[in-house]
């Protein structure tokens, strides 16, 4: 076997979640080519990847592609997206392929009827690593990757930091749903300083996170640094490395801070853990970490992937979850690490 094309187009988490699959191919079959087919805004995420060989950007018509890839001649096709347009590749190029069970249905079904029959504590990596278990393919319990470049990893000092003396909150996320309410953040963070002086709260997040943001330091604490659209992708991972706990929604830096090995307190609103998306780590790098949901609501969940509003208009599994549970977890958890 000489050449082996891995389809994910996106997004940040799904991406990651990609990485044990990735990892495992090429340890297992050293002297294959691994070559990974995504969209250009993701390319930060693989592009140090020392186990990919090539990266490939859905940036140009896919005729094109499609020729480009022909031209590679890979031996086996590896499917991790399954979609219509994945599908389509594979079916004009007429290669072996290895595709991933998305179980969409049975998330309708617990999105609509609440109804759930998805596998307990099964990862999205797992069935990852299922789609190429034909290939002699075992998992090594290594856990996710995410390689972060010299010129992205960020002096932490400059900002008045000590490493593991402060938290990561990552302020937004993808979609409305999966947001902690900024103000509700701002009382947990004031609550949390008023008790921990010795730690700092570092924001983190994009652009579009900026108005939250802001209305999180109306608190004007001193101990309060914010990032957010400040650093790309890779340095808000190297942000998050550097902590010593991370505070997120369902979302990419959620994953990233997993995939880094970090503790880490997840809050949980429209989506839910049992989509296969929980924190999962490195077998040999446990880390102690808390998921604070909703979950007397029977309107959870509401989507797969998050809504831009709440389609109850009360929006009640993110409004009714207390900011003293979340500074009661983070402290059991900055306890319990520094026991460990």
């Amino acid at each position: 076997m000489k050449k082996i094309l891995i389809i994910r187009f996106s997004s940040i988490g799904d991406i990651v979640f990609t990485t044990p699959v990735i990892r495992c191919l090429k340890k297992r079959l050293p002297n294959t080519d691994i070559h990974f087919l995504t969209k250009p805004e993701y390319e930060i995420i693989l592009k140090h990847n020392p186990y990919i060989d090539k990266l490939i950007l859905l940036n140009k018509p896919l005729m094109h592609l499609l020729y480009e890839l022909y031209q590679e001649n890979y031996d086996i096709i590896v499917d991790l997206h399954n979609n219509l347009r994945s599908n389509l590749i594979k079916l004009l190029l007429w290669r072996n392929t290895f595709t991933v069970k998305k179980l969409s249905f049975l998330k309708w079904l617990l999105v609509h009827f609440k109804i759930n029959f998805l596998p307990e504590k099964i990862h999205i990596t797992d069935r990852n690593l299922a789609a190429i278990a034909a290939l002699g393919i075992k998992d090594d319990d290594e856990g996710m990757n995410y390689f972060i470049s010299p010129e992205d990893e960020v002096n932490i000092s400059e900002l008045g930091l000590k490493k593991e003396q402060y938290i990561a909150w990552v302020v937004g996320a993808k979609h409305f749903t999966k947001i902690y309410p900024a103000e509700k953040a701002r009382i947990a963070i004031s609550q949390f300083l008023i008790k921990n002086p010795e730690y700092k709260i570092v924001l983190v997040g994009g652009t579009e996170d900026v108005s939250n943001a802001n209305i999180i330091l109306k608190e004007t604490h001193s101990n309060i640094i914010n990032l957010c659209g400040k650093l790309n992708l890779s340095q808000s991972a190297s942000v998050i490395k550097q902590s010593a706990l991370v505070i997120s929604g369902d979302t990419g830096l959620l994953h990233i801070a997993v995939a880094l090995g970090k503790p880490v307190v997840s809050i949980w609103g429209g989506t839910v853990p049992e989509f296969g998306v929980f924190p999962k780590y490195n077998k040999y790098n446990q880390q102690p970490h808390a998921m604070i949901e909703h979950k007397s609501l029977f309107c959870r969940p509401c989507s797969r992937y998050g809504r831009p509003s709440c389609p109850k208009k009360h929006f009640r599994c993110m409004l009714e979850i207390s900011p003293f549970i979340i500074v009661e977890k983070t402290e059991f958890i900055l306890k319990h690490t520094k026991t460990n």
